[in-house]
């Protein structure tokens, strides 16, 4: 019997206006990019003064469920704190607390927890144990955005846990513009040494790529680290964007092919002009896909087509963890 496909990068967003404790603090271009993304996939223009909570959760859970993906890996986002433990006030755009993701989680089979957990805040292994309840499948964190340095020994002891509850590691890596960069440093895959040294199977988000045309490209960093560290993965989320797509040649050949594992970043646009034009697609399957409502489904046809196989939409289910 044939596996269910998996989106492994799907965000979770809400204003709290259910009460979820989530909040949305945007500024300045950031404002506009979310309301372009909301009505990309569907929601009113007015989604983020009204119930996002509600609205969001339903939205998705409908795109999953009419798509070729049969469940999502759904992620919260922790606070930014520094490295004694303080939350930095006013530096992150959003926040969408663990307990709202388990409680939506719960209310939906299809979606699998991904909680987010900042190593450097005051209560960390707790949360994480409570997490560990709850039936989380992977931890999410964005260290040049939410200022953590994986590599910091202070956090060897939340590294170790992770690997001995065989949670694995979702870690952005590459450029980043849809939430403030705290450090850009931070985006270069090597910072996540120590976990991997730890045991943790870690899941280098958009494979180090560059998000804009400025940022550096870390990807073939990415690559030789694979070659050295059995348990990193990469994920092909944002790959339909003009800068991350980049090196889809590289990675659908293999060993790396065999390292990498789905992920669409909804709500992050999806468009296949760019793979069009690398000749990474032919014109008439860009013009089926863009025919496609259903983001998420775009985002799986897109891939199907560029090359990847069915390996690719089930291996993040030989990663994560799958028991409370």
């Amino acid at each position: 019997m044939q596996p269910p496909f998996v989106d492994a990068h799907v965000h979770l967003v809400g204003n709290g206006s259910a009460e979820s404790g989530c909040r949305l603090r945007l500024r300045g271009a950031h404002r506009f990019l979310a309301r372009f993304m909301l009505q990309h996939v569907g929601l009113p223009q007015n989604a983020l003064s009204a119930d996002l909570d509600n609205l969001f959760v339903e939205r998705l859970s409908n795109l999953v469920q009419e798509s070729s993906v049969s469940k999502a890996v759904l992620l919260a986002h922790d606070e930014v704190y520094a490295v004694d433990g303080t939350v930095m006030e006013g530096v992150g755009s959003l926040y969408v607390p663990n307990s709202w993701l388990l409680k939506v989680c719960r209310q939906h089979p299809h979606f699998l927890p991904g909680v987010s957990i900042h190593p450097a805040r005051p209560d960390a292994m707790d949360e994480l144990e409570r997490a560990l309840e709850g039936g989380a499948a992977l931890m999410k964190c964005l260290p040049n955005c939410h200022n953590i340095d994986c590599n910091d020994r202070r956090y060897k002891r939340f590294w170790e846990r992770m690997a001995e509850a065989k949670l694995p590691l979702l870690a952005h890596t590459g450029g980043e513009h849809t939430v403030p960069v705290v450090r850009a440093d931070l985006a270069d895959p090597r910072t996540l040494t120590l976990p991997l040294e730890c045991g943790v199977t870690v899941i280098a988000a958009h494979c180090a790529t560059r998000s804009g045309i400025a940022d550096p490209d870390y990807f073939t960093h990415f690559a030789e680290m694979t070659r050295r560290h059995p348990n990193l993965y990469g994920d092909t989320s944002a790959f339909n964007l003009p800068m991350r797509g980049l090196h889809i040649r590289k990675c659908l050949e293999s060993p790396l092919c065999d390292r990498l594992v789905h992920g669409s970043d909804f709500p992050v646009p999806i468009q296949g002009l760019w793979a069009w034009l690398r000749g990474l697609i032919s014109w008439d399957d860009y013009r089926r896909c863009q025919r496609i409502p259903n983001v998420i489904e775009r985002d799986y046809q897109l891939k199907r087509a560029m090359g990847f196989g069915d390996a690719h939409f089930t291996r993040v289910l030989s990663l994560i963890r799958t028991s409370g």
